[in-house]
Formats: C-alpha cells, sequence, structure tokens
C-alpha cells in the first residue's frame, strides 16, 4: 500500500494533484522539483498503477514484489534501481534481523518500497523535510540519506554485537568455561547472526563503490549527480569499516568456538584420567581380596594371627602410594 505521497519543490513539501500522472508532468515541467512516493509490501495491483506512471522496468518491478534480493545496484534506461538491506539487533535474545527497502530514481520521481519492520524510511523522509537545503538536491539526496541512514545503522549494529561478544568470550574463558551445552549453542547461534548480518553489508559494498565513482566506475550514473560521489564516498568508507568490523567478528567468534571445544575436550581428558585414576586404586584390593578369596589350603600366611591386619595395612600402603603417584602426575 501507499504509505506516503509528496511533490517537492525547492526543498520543501507541497500540495499536488492526487493523479500520478498529473504529479509528474508538473514535477518535470517546473524547476527542481519532484514527486516521492513510499510503499510498504504493495501487491502487483496495487504496484501496477506506479508502474505505468513511471515506466519501471519489469525486472525490478519483480524484484521489488517478490524481496529476498541481495543489497544491488541496477541502471535502467528510465530508472536507477536499488536495493538495501537494513539490519536490527534484538541484544535480549541475540538476533539479528534484517528488512529490504527498494529504491527506485528517475527524472524527477523517488519510489521507494519497504518489506519488513526494520526501515529508516519514515525517519529520513522527516529528517529531510527538516533540512531543505539537502532536499533541494532531488532524488539524489533521497538516495545519499537512505544509504547513509542505512548504513550509519550498521555501525551501531556491529558495536552491540561486539559488545555481546566481549561477553560471551568472557562466560567461555571463565573459571567454569560454562555448561558446555548451552554455550556451544550460544556460540553457534551468534555465528549464524554474523552471517544474516554479512548478507546485509558485503553485497552493498560495490553498489556504493559505483555511486562513489572509485577505481573502474568512474563513470556517472544517470539520474545521480556528479556533485554527490563524495557524500556516497564517505558512505563507502563507512561502510568499509563495518565489513572490516563484521569481518573481525566473524573471525573472532570462530576462535572462541575452537577454544570451547578445545576446553571441552581437556575436561573431558581430565575426567578420563581422573576415572583411570580411581579404577587403578580399585582394582589392586581387587586383585588381592580375589586371590585370598579363592579358599587354596595352601597359601601365603593363611594361618598366621596377623595375616588380616597386615593385609589391610599393605592394602592402605599401596593405595596411599598410588594417591600420591596420581596426585603428582595430575590425574587428581
Amino acid at each position: 500500500m501507499i504509505v506516503d505521497c509528496a511533490i517537492y519543490r525547492d526543498g520543501r513539501r507541497t500540495e499536488g494533484p492526487d493523479d500520478l500522472s498529473d504529479a509528474l508532468a508538473q514535477c518535470r515541467a517546473g524547476h527542481d522539483a519532484f514527486v516521492w512516493i513510499g510503499l510498504y509490501e504493495p501487491t502487483e495491483k496495487e504496484f501496477d498503477r506506479v508502474t505505468e506512471e513511471f515506466a519501471l522496468h519489469p525486472l525490478a518491478i519483480e524484484d521489488a514484489l517478490k524481496a529476498h534480493q541481495r543489497p544491488k545496484l541496477e541502471v535502467y534506461d528510465d530508472s536507477l534501481f536499488m536495493v538495501l538491506k537494513p539490519v536490527a539487533y534484538d541484544a535480549e535474545h541475540d538476533t539479528v534481523s534484517s528488512g529490504e527497502v527498494m529504491v527506485f530514481i528517475g527524472d524527477s520521481f523517488v519510489v521507494t518500497v519497504r518489506h519488513g519492520e526494520e526501515s529508516p524510511l519514515a525517519a529520513v523522509r522527516h529528517r529531510l523535510e527538516e533540512e531543505p537545503e539537502m532536499l533541494r538536491h532531488g532524488p539524489t539526496a533521497v538516495l545519499y540519506s537512505i544509504a547513509d541512514a542505512v548504513v550509519d545503522h550498521y555501525v551501531d549494529v556491529a558495536g552491540e554485537l561486539g559488545t555481546d561478544l566481549e561477553e560471551l568470550e568472557a562466560e567461555v574463558f571463565s573459571p567454569s568455561g560454562g555448561s558446555s551445552r548451552s554455550t556451544a549453542s550460544r556460540i553457534y547461534n551468534f555465528k549464524r547472526q554474523i552471517l544474516e548480518f554479512r548478507r546485509a553489508t558485503g553485497p552493498l559494498a560495490q553498489p556504493l563503490v559505483r555511486l562513489a565513482g572509485i577505481g573502474p566506475f568512474l563513470a556517472s550514473l544517470p539520474f545521480v549527480h556528479d556533485k554527490a560521489q563524495p557524500f556516497f564516498r564517505d558512505v563507502s568508507d563507512h561502510l568499509t569499516r563495518v565489513n572490516e568490523l563484521v569481518e573481525g567478528l566473524d573471525r573472532l567468534v570462530s576462535d572462541i568456538l575452537s577454544a570451547h571445544l578445545a576446553q571441552m575436550t581437556v575436561r573431558q581428558n581430565d575426567d578420563v584420567r581422573k576415572i583411570s585414576a580411581w579404577a587403578a586404586m580399585a582394582a589392586v584390593p581387587t586383585m588381592i581380596a580375589g586371590i585370598y578369596g579363592m579358599n587354596f589350603d595352601h597359601m601365603p600366611e593363611l594361618h598366621w594371627l596377623w595375616s588380616y591386619p597386615a593385609l589391610i595395612l599393605v592394602l592402605v600402603m599401596l593405595e596411599l602410594c598410588l594417591y600420591r603417584l596420581f596426585k603428582r602426575r595430575g590425574w587428581l
């Protein structure tokens, strides 16, 4: 459905005709004017009207309706199409969730399509309407502001993930080491959340490089002002820093998982050694008692008065010697 539709002239929101065709015609006839339409999870029927008026490409329309797209930038004859994935982090449940924002910009128009709840569009529109100097630059300013808001929130999410990962690291390397099952499950879940985050940040790097005109993408893009390249370059730098942080988090959580598994292996080895030591200590008296329990007539010291106390003393001495030996080797 259409959640907002406005015409902006000289950076300020103005009243305009309800008919999209008339609104677009007025914007193209005037100077420094464009129409911005915002949609939320539109159906194909709801999107048909926008498609006809703005001559959007069928492939881009399909992507906008179906969602579940990777961040990308596509250039068509009559529009430029960009996909971004805003994210949110629930620190209480250690989960990263993502939405999708599709942006069409063209000659005097902007169409934004939102899927999911994680979206900065309302805040971006409100902020731009309070900054007419920025909004005066037209659709390029809208595209830049959306990309900047999404990437800035990436920085916040990366910081929150880093804080929680430090807590998880402290838990793993605590004297108790945490519960093996719950800790390993939490580490694995944390790695999955970082992967979800990387799916949003990683593919966005190339579209921003193209918008910034870096390296092989020096040629300007249609419907994007050349003077906006330094601003997109700043957003690209922020995203590069985010991707470096995410890569570091991914390596760290892998190291934590390896360390936790190593701790569990060492702990299991310690348990096996302790069990083996106690079993060896139990085997000596069992063996001697088993020999004397065979009821043969001719056995050493069988009829000696002090044979029973002497045997008990020998057993105690042997147990003490074994205990000291295993204790010295760290088995007990």
